[in-house]
């Protein structure tokens, strides 16, 4: 499998488009579709972990005195 960890959100989100296409075509061999299958759950785990990432930096503010706090939305 190729190594995606270094790609940006929205390339990784493009190839699982492909995937995704390429599997509800339905004329893909099992062996390839599985194949494909685990590529976009490497993709998705890659995601997921940008999201997270952005989601913990968005989270901080910075106080005038240069304090770093954590910002918590109330659900």
């Amino acid at each position: 499998m190729e190594n995606n960890e270094n790609i940006s959100f929205e390339e990784s989100l493009e190839k699982l488009e492909e995937i995704v296409l390429k599997l509800e075509n339905g004329d893909v061999p099992l062996d390839d579709a599985i194949e494909e299958f685990n590529k976009a759950m490497h993709l998705v785990k890659i995601c997921d972990d940008k999201l997270k990432s952005a989601e913990e930096s968005i989270a901080k503010l910075v106080k005038e005195n240069g304090e770093i706090i954590d910002f918590n939305v109330e659900e």
